[in-house]
């Protein structure tokens, strides 16, 4: 093939245009694939600093039964994910969440009419049943199989260890750092109104009545000088 003699000179440079062109048209790289296949777990994506560690829930899930296996599918601080599959393929996917990353997904209970285990429990669509446990973490089943009702979801969201998992401790000092970040006006007045009513029910009564002496009575002394309920209690 003949090329006019200015063309010539360019033809290296044109090579190497045409061969970046077709490199980044090739297949999605690594970091695309690994995008692509942790999309939809609905992990939060920012973790706030007291949030669970992901290793905690683990003890909380159901176990395998049957032909039902329940398999290690992610963990991070704040979740925890595994999946539900029978003969290979996967029935439904369980997590476990600390809503201090993201109080606004304990919100939705506030209106709950169901309950699972005493905890108020969500539909969240067609294809997710919720539960919120503390009112901070959250129980998830999430079908992932057309066959996998509504009703299953509620089988196996039974089968989790709420006597566990309820234990944990809710009112950590960062959970209540978030909650107070995320308060209304309003409920900082409630909360600001119940410690003035707390502290008064736990001071000391005065009364304005003269102070009278009178002499000690020998004898044993009374059970009421010894009885620790004289101590006042802070409300809890």
């Amino acid at each position: 093939m003949n090329f006019p003699h200015w063309f010539k000179p360019c033809l290296p440079l044109l090579l190497m245009t045409m061969l970046t062109v077709t490199a980044c048209s090739s297949a999605p790289s690594q970091y695309d694939q690994a995008q692509q296949d942790t999309t939809g777990f609905k992990a939060p994506a920012a973790v706030e600093k007291g949030a669970e560690q992901g290793g905690t829930f683990n003890a909380f899930f159901p176990a395998s039964e049957g032909d039902f296996k329940v398999v290690p599918s992610q963990e991070k601080k704040g979740f925890a994910e595994y999946k539900l599959k029978r003969d290979g393929a996967t029935l439904a996917m369980l997590t476990i969440n600390d809503t201090i990353s993201l109080p606004a997904a304990a919100k939705k209970y506030e209106d709950a009419t169901t309950t699972v285990a005493g905890f108020p429990t969500v539909e969240q669509g067609n294809t997710i049943t919720g539960v919120l446990v503390n009112g901070r973490y959250q129980v998830k089943v999430l079908s992932r199989s057309d066959t996998f009702t509504a009703a299953d979801r509620a089988v196996w969201l039974e089968k989790f260890d709420w006597d566990g998992l309820s234990a944990l401790e809710a009112e950590t000092k960062a959970f209540r750092r978030v909650q107070k970040r995320q308060a209304t006006p309003g409920q900082k007045a409630t909360a600001v109104q119940e410690g003035i009513e707390q502290n008064a029910a736990v001071a000391p009564a005065t009364s304005s009545a003269p102070e009278t002496t009178t002499a000690p009575t020998p004898g044993p002394k009374s059970t009421l000088e010894t009885s620790p309920f004289l101590v006042p209690t802070p409300a809890s």
